[in-house]
C-alpha cells in the first residue's frame, strides 16, 4: 500500500486498528465491487454532487448574499487573499490562535525529555529506571505547565486531585467506587456552579465588606485572582482530568481484587524459569512478554501496588501532552508505557500521522475561509431566505466544522504524545461523513472516551447482559453521564437522550433482518441495510445539530425550511437517494478493509 492509500489507511492512524490476520482477507469478506457498473454510476454521483454541495454554501457565504450583513461582524481578516475567516466558534478559536505556541512546545518538550533518558532497553532494572525517570520528568513539567496555564488556580486543581487520591487510598476498598463517583460528579457540578471558585468570592464569605468597602482579605484575594495564567477558565478544561481521576481510583480498587502477577512480576517469573509452572495465582499468565503486552493486557493487568503513589498519580492526571483534551489512557496503561516503549512508536508512522494532521488543518482553514456555515447559524438567520438545498448544506457543513474542530486538537495532542513516546488511542477513526450506524458512530466518535465509558461505567452496570429493558436503562445512564460530562445544560442532555433513542430503530431492524437469513442473498441484504442506514444518518445529523450546533429551536427552523414546501420534499427524496449512494460506498470501503484483514465494527 503506497501513496494516499498508505497515508489514509486506518493502520496509519493507530496500529490498534491494523490487521489481526497478517494482512490476509477475513473469511467473510466480499469480492471487490469497485469495478462493477453499479459503482461506476456511484463514481459519477461522487464527481458531480459534492462540488454542488460546496457551491451551495459558498453561494451564501459572501457579500453578494442578503444575509451577509447579519453575520459580517463575526468574520475576521483571513490569510487567503480576498477572503475573511469564520473564526466565530470560541472553542476552536482558542486552539487555532495558539497553534504556533503549542507547536513550539511540541518540539521543545520531547527534546528536553531526550536529554533525561536513553533509548528503550530490556531488563528489570532498566525498565524501572526508565519509569522513574519518565515520571519524574512528567511531574516536574506538569507543575510548570499548569502554573503557566492556570496561574493561582493550579493550586485549586492540586487540592481537588489530593482529595480524590485520599478517597482511593484511605477509605475502605468497598466504599471507594461509590465515593469516587459521588465526588467526581459532584466536582463537575461544583465547578460549573462555582465558576472556578474565584478567591475574591470565597474571601467575601469569610470577611464580608463593610460600609461598601472591600476588606483587605477580599482585595488581596482579588489580586491573586488576577494571576490566572494563560487559560484562567481552568474549570472548562477540567472534565478530562475527572476521567483520569476516576480511572486511577477504579484501577487502584481493582488492583487489590486482581490476583494476577503484574508485568514486572511476570518478567521475574520468565527470568526464573520458562519450563516449569511457577506457584502463582494465575499460572496461565506465565508466558506473557512483559515488554510487548497487548493493549487489553496493559489495561487489565494492574501494576504493582507500589506504583499507586501520589507522585505517579499526579504525573498521570497532569501528563502535559494529554492534559487539555486527551485522548484518554488508563492509569494502568500509562504506567506500563512509562516502563516499556511500545513497538508502535516509530518515526515513519509518526511522520505520516503528522502529515495527516497538517492536511486536516489545511482542510479546516479552507472551510473557514470559504464556507461561513457557523457564522450564519450564530446570527439568528431567517431560514426562509435559503433554498432547501442550501439549508441542508448549511446543516451538513456545520457538522463538518464540529467534527474538524474536535479532530484537530485531539490529533495535535496525540501527535505530541507520540513524539514523547506514549501511544494513546486515536479518537477519530472515521470521517463524520463515513458513518451509517448509530452504534458504530458512538464507538467511533471520541473513541478513547467510549472505551473509558465501556470499562468504567457500561460493563460495571452489566452492559448488554440480561434483559433488553436493563440494557436500555444502562445505555440511557451512559449517555446521561456523557451529556453531563460535556456540559451541564439541557441542550446536551437532549442530545444524549436523542442518541439513546435513535439506537432503538437500528437494534430493532437488526433483530427483524438478521444477516444469517441473507447469506445467499448478499446484495438484497446490502440494499436493505442501505435503506436503514439512510434513516440512521438523518437521525444522527439531527441529534448532533441539537447537541453541538443550532439547538432544538434551530433544528426546528431548519426542518421547517426543508420540508415546508413541495420543492423541499422533493429535494429531501433526492437527498435520501444521494445518501443511499454514499452508504453503499461506505459498505464497500469497509469490505476493502476486511480484504486486508481489518474489521473495525464501525
Amino acid at each position: 500500500m503506497y501513496g494516499l492509500g498508505r497515508l489514509y489507511a486506518v493502520e496509519t492512524l493507530d496500529t490498534r486498528l491494523g490487521s489481526k490476520s497478517d494482512g490476509k482477507p477475513l473469511p467473510y469478506a466480499q469480492p471487490s465491487k469497485w469495478r462493477t457498473p453499479e459503482y461506476f454510476f456511484y463514481y459519477f454521483i461522487f464527481l458531480t454532487i459534492p462540488p454542488l454541495m460546496v457551491k451551495a454554501v459558498y453561494d451564501v457565504s459572501g457579500p453578494w448574499h442578503p444575509s451577509y450583513k447579519n453575520y459580517e461582524s463575526l468574520l475576521e481578516p483571513g490569510w487567503i487573499p480576498g477572503r475573511k475567516v469564520d473564526n466565530s466558534d470560541a472553542q476552536y478559536r482558542g486552539f487555532r490562535e495558539n497553534i504556533p505556541y503549542m507547536g513550539l512546545l511540541v518540539v521543545l518538550h520531547p527534546l528536553a525529555r531526550s536529554g533525561k533518558e536513553g533509548g528503550p532497553k530490556s531488563g528489570i532494572t532498566t525498565v524501572e529506571t526508565r519509569k522513574h525517570t519518565r515520571i519524574r520528568f512528567d511531574l516536574v513539567f506538569a507543575m510548570v505547565f499548569i502554573l503557566a496555564l492556570h496561574g493561582i488556580s493550579a493550586f485549586k486543581i492540586l487540592l481537588i486531585l489530593y482529595l480524590n487520591y485520599q478517597i482511593a487510598t484511605t477509605l475502605p476498598r468497598q466504599h471507594v467506587p461509590i465515593a469516587t463517583w459521588v465526588f467526581n460528579i459532584g466536582t463537575l457540578f461544583a465547578n460549573e456552579l462555582g465558576r472556578g471558585y474565584p478567591l475574591a468570592k470565597l474571601a467575601a464569605l469569610i470577611s464580608p465588606q463593610t460600609d461598601g468597602a472591600g476588606s483587605s482579605l477580599v482585595l488581596w484575594a482579588a489580586q491573586l485572582d488576577s494571576y490566572g495564567g494563560l487559560l484562567s477558565r481552568w474549570e472548562v478544561l477540567f472534565n478530562i482530568c475527572v476521567l483520569r481521576m476516576i480511572s486511577f481510583n477504579m484501577d487502584y480498587k481493582w488492583s487489590s481484587d486482581h490476583r494476577a502477577a503484574s508485568p514486572v512480576e511476570v518478567s521475574l517469573l520468565l527470568e526464573s524459569s520458562t519450563k516449569r509452572c511457577h506457584k502463582t495465582d494465575t499460572p496461565q499468565k506465565k508466558n506473557l512478554d512483559p515488554s510487548n503486552l497487548s493493549e487489553r493486557d496493559r489495561i487489565s493487568i494492574p501494576p504493582s501496588q507500589t506504583d499507586f503513589t501520589f507522585g505517579n498519580y499526579l504525573a498521570y492526571v497532569l501528563y502535559a501532552p494529554l492534559y487539555l483534551t486527551g485522548p484518554i489512557i488508563t492509569f494502568n496503561d500509562y504506567i506500563y508505557q512509562c516502563r516499556h516503549q511500545l513497538p508502535s512508536i516509530q518515526t515513519k508512522r509518526t511522520i505520516l500521522y503528522a502529515v495527516r494532521f497538517l492536511l486536516s488543518l489545511l482542510c479546516m482553514e479552507l472551510v473557514l475561509h470559504y464556507l461561513y456555515a457557523v457564522a450564519i447559524s450564530k446570527s439568528n438567520p431567517d431560514w426562509n431566505i435559503y433554498t432547501p438545498f442550501q439549508l441542508s448544506m448549511l446543516a451538513y457543513f456545520n457538522l463538518h466544522v464540529i467534527w474538524l474542530k474536535l479532530l484537530l486538537p485531539w490529533r495535535f495532542f496525540r501527535l505530541w504524545a507520540l513524539l514523547d513516546g506514549i501511544d494513546p488511542p486515536e479518537n477519530m477513526v472515521r470521517c463524520v461523513s463515513d458513518n451509517y450506524s448509530t452504534l458504530a458512530f458512538w464507538r467511533n466518535w471520541h473513541r478513547s472516551f467510549n472505551r473509558w465509558i465501556t470499562r468504567y461505567i457500561y460493563i460495571p452496570l452489566g452492559g448488554s447482559r440480561g434483559s433488553k429493558p436493563r440494557a436500555v436503562v444502562n445505555f440511557l445512564a451512559v449517555f446521561t453521564f456523557v451529556a453531563l460530562w460535556h456540559d451541564i445544560n439541557l441542550r446536551l442532555l437532549a442530545w444524549g437522550w436523542l442518541i439513546s433513542l435513535f439506537v432503538i430503530p437500528e437494534v430493532l431492524a437488526t433483530l427483524a433482518f438478521p444477516a444469517k437469513k441473507y447469506t445467499d442473498r448478499p446484495n438484497t441484504y446490502r440494499v436493505l441495510c442501505g435503506i436503514g442506514a439512510v434513516g440512521n444518518v438523518l437521525m444522527m445529523m439531527a441529534a448532533n445539530l441539537v447537541g453541538f450546533a443550532v439547538g432544538l429551536d434551530g433544528l426546528k427552523g431548519l426542518i421547517e425550511g426543508i420540508v415546508g414546501s413541495w420543492d423541499g420534499r422533493i429535494f429531501l427524496l433526492g437527498a435520501m437517494a444521494t445518501l443511499f449512494v454514499g452508504v453503499q460506498v461506505m459498505f464497500e470501503w469497509r469490505e476493502g478493509e476486511k480484504r486486508r484483514g481489518i474489521d473495525l465494527k464501525c
